[in-house]
């Protein structure tokens, strides 16, 4: 393969396998970082009323997609209730039902909320334009209406200052004589809406909730929002203030009314909240949207195979560390890859018991393989028989540990037995053709390599990356391939042959 169509391929790597995580970040909102921290709100309305002693039929606005703000779950506490939620003309509601009741009653809906972050959510389409709502007045409010509107009209050139216009001159401490009729009559944000309309601007109520700590029996404040170009803009019609602030959450938007009651009286509706902290990444497990990330996601398996999956997605961390051991700092160890089975091996146990049971286990399998070459068997029988001592001497450390109270760590399935009975016999082989010195060196070499995997592997971060975002490992295999072209010295090399570096240079 030519060295552009290579270079090629790695680049390919690299932005594919970022580029997807970068997806799954953005689509399934799993941190990119362990223990990251997600603020939720949890918000809990309280319906009372008084039942008649008959078929009770209960309806209440409750939000859906409020800005700035995603619903993660949402529940009822309604005993002896039913509860369904329904759309009527847009609007999204709850509805509680049961045959009879009758004294007082207590309802509960409550929902768990985030901020929503950027970039999550896909631009607003714009939204058909709603009919202008007709706007009639009494007699002597008539004349009062059309001043103030005209006095707006004057001071503004686009809809959203003629509202900013109209709510400072209905806000003012000693508002004028139009403005001290009309609000005579009206509250400050029904008028507005009615002034607004009559002015040929779609306008509607909105209600909000200002998310504070630890508050109770909370009321909704009234918002004003004004239809311009495809989509609604907010205004505080105290403050004349635009657009949604961060901490206001929008209950109802528009529709005819927050709650309808059938079967009872005198009900009333208050709010509680209480902000939480919660692990960011349990709340991406239980919200992954609709996506091939969903489909395709190892969460969606049992959790005895995510374990699994769990052990196998760090191989590649340790072929990484590997790689750069041999090629790079030129260490040398017994077979190419078993550094890597014995560090998965430690995961299983730990680093130091890890240790020093695979050379308690090394250094008594060469004993016994010295053994065996006085018998002159063959090499299959040979590995078998070696295969099977190893067995009972893990059988045995594990047993003897059991008794002395010692946890031994030893975890037979993952252990590598055949591994090591292939390490036995190669270290045999090598002491009876190099010497004693050559099976410490390369027995010296595999251990650190498999010590330096485990640390890799061990690591938070790289467990975090490589189970959530296990697409990022194909950045592995590029610097692998990448590595795999280095035909220079080797660190180890470098130190060897410093004298005559420093020779040749005098």
């Amino acid at each position: 393969m030519s060295r552009p169509l290579f270079y090629s391929l790695i680049a390919f790597l690299i932005v594919t396998a970022i580029g997807t995580a970068w997806l799954r970040h953005i689509y399934t909102q799993i941190p990119f970082l362990p223990g990251e921290q997600t603020t939720a709100w949890i918000v809990e309305a309280r319906i009372d009323f008084s039942a008649q002693g008959e078929p009770v039929l209960l309806s209440l606005n409750i939000p859906e997609d409020p800005p700035g703000f995603q619903i993660v779950s949402e529940q009822t506490a309604s005993p002896g209730y039913g509860f369904s939620i329904v759309e009527y003309d847009g609007d999204r509601r709850g509805e509680w039902s049961i045959r009879t009741a009758s004294g007082r009653q207590t309802l509960y809906y409550k929902i768990k909320i985030i901020p929503e972050r950027s970039g999550l959510s896909g631009p607003h389409e714009p939204q058909a334009k709603p009919r202008i709502e007709p706007v009639f007045w009494e007699e002597s409010a008539v004349v009062a209406a059309e001043q103030l509107l005209g006095r707006a009209r004057a001071l503004s050139s686009t809809p959203q200052s003629m509202t900013r216009e109209l709510i400072k001159l209905l806000s003012q401490p000693e508002p004028g004589q139009n403005a001290a009729l009309l609000l005579t009559h009206h509250p400050r944000e029904v008028l507005l809406e009615k002034l607004l309309n009559q002015a040929g601007v779609p306008t509607r109520l909105a209600m909000g909730l200002w998310l504070e700590d630890a508050r109770r029996n909370q009321t909704l404040t009234p918002m004003l929002e004004i239809y311009v170009e495809g989509r609604w803009i907010m205004f505080d019609p105290r403050t004349g203030r635009q657009g949604v602030p961060e901490n206001l959450l929008l209950w109802q938007r528009g529709g005819p009314s927050l709650i309808d009651l059938m079967g009872g009286a005198r009900s009333q509706v208050s709010f509680s909240m209480i902000r939480q902290t919660i692990p960011t990444l349990e709340l991406a497990h239980t919200q992954y949207r609709e996506s091939g990330f969903d489909i395709l996601g190892i969460h969606r398996l049992p959790i005895e195979e995510q374990g699994v999956f769990k052990l196998l997605l760090l191989l590649p961390m340790g072929a990484l560390v590997t790689v750069f051991m041999r090629i790079i700092i030129g260490l040398r160890t017994s077979g190419t890859f078993m550094p890597v089975l014995i560090a998965l091996a430690f995961l299983q146990t730990s680093l130091l018991q890890g240790l020093i049971n695979f050379v308690v286990i090394v250094a008594i399998g060469l004993l016994l393989r010295s053994y065996l070459s006085h018998l002159n068997l063959l090499l299959v029988a040979r590995i078998a028989t070696i295969i099977v001592i190893v067995i009972f001497i893990v059988a045995l450390i594990s047993l003897l540990g059991y008794q002395l109270g010692l946890n031994t760590g030893m975890t037979v399935a993952f252990f590598p037995i055949i591994i090591i009975a292939w390490t036995i016999e190669r270290m045999s082989i090598l002491w009876e053709e190099e010497g004693p010195w050559e099976v410490l060196v390369q027995g010296g070499g595999s251990l650190l390599v498999a010590v330096a995997a485990y640390l890799s592997m061990t690591h938070p971060l790289v467990g975090h990356l490589s189970f959530n975002f296990p697409e990022l490992n194909l950045v592995l295999v590029a610097l692998i391939m990448l590595m795999g072209q280095y035909t220079g010295y080797r660190l180890s090399e470098l130190y060897r042959f410093r004298d005559i570096e420093q020779h040749v240079r005098r």
